[in-house]
């Protein structure tokens, strides 16, 4: 996926939901940001610091700052819940002590208590996203990137993520970027929804404003028409 002339800036404790058909580059974007993958051109900077083009130290500690939630939740199939959350905080050097009382207490916050001997396949797909919830700010992140966390869950489901995402704001005061198909959960969570359209930001305005905007790719887009300027293969 090709950018071109993107700029985006993102406030401190704002939640921005990024939305686009398939392939817009959506999840690229995410990772771009977290150091997967490295812009040919351009500049990413975090409260000021340099991402791009950062020496190793730097580049580690500004990625430090970030918690990822995948889009199938990326638990390690072989390791028990407890184990899942401890992993990050493991590689932190985190004391086993504190690790102890901070497992339980990231499950608590996302309503999964008394998981911890479970396996993943021990739990629902809607368990699994929570569960990589609780992993995800067991360490404690200044920012959150989803990756399309309501998909592959029920609706009801769907909108305790929702609730979830935030929580993880009003709790935790978290920065969030938000991938997502999911027009409803956009419109639930996001202060600022970003679409995206042919490796160009089209659209950046707030949930009230997108439902009233009049151009016809995001107007398609939003109402799921398949009928309009973008063309469905």
């Amino acid at each position: 996926m090709i950018f071109s002339g993107i700029t985006l800036s993102v406030m401190p404790g704002e939640i921005v939901s990024v939305i686009g058909k398939s392939g817009t580059g959506k999840s690229v974007l995410l990772k771009h940001l977290i150091g997967l993958l490295t812009p040919d051109s351009g500049q990413i900077f975090v409260d000021n610091h340099e991402l791009t083009g950062a020496d190793r130290n730097t580049r580690e500690l500004i990625i430090s700052r970030f918690g990822v939630l995948f889009q199938g939740a990326a638990l390690f199939d072989s390791m028990n819940i407890y184990d899942n959350i401890a992993f990050g905080m493991r590689r932190q050097n985190i004391h086993e002590d504190e690790i102890a009382r901070r497992v339980p207490e990231m499950l608590s916050h996302v309503g999964l208590r008394g998981v911890e001997q479970k396996l993943p396949s021990e739990l629902s797909g809607g368990m699994q996203k929570r569960a990589g919830l609780a992993r995800a700010i067991a360490r404690r992140p200044e920012i959150m990137l989803y990756d399309e966390p309501t998909t592959g869950v029920d609706p009801i489901t769907g909108g305790a993520v929702d609730r979830l995402i935030l929580h993880m704001r009003d709790e935790f005061h978290m920065t969030s970027i938000v991938v997502t198909h999911d027009m409803q959960s956009a419109y639930r969570v996001a202060d600022r929804i970003v679409m995206l359209y042919e490796g160009s930001i089209i659209f950046n305005g707030t949930p009230g404003e997108i439902r009233e905007t009049q151009d016809p790719v995001v107007r398609q887009f939003i109402e799921g028409r398949a009928h309009g300027p973008v063309s469905v293969t």
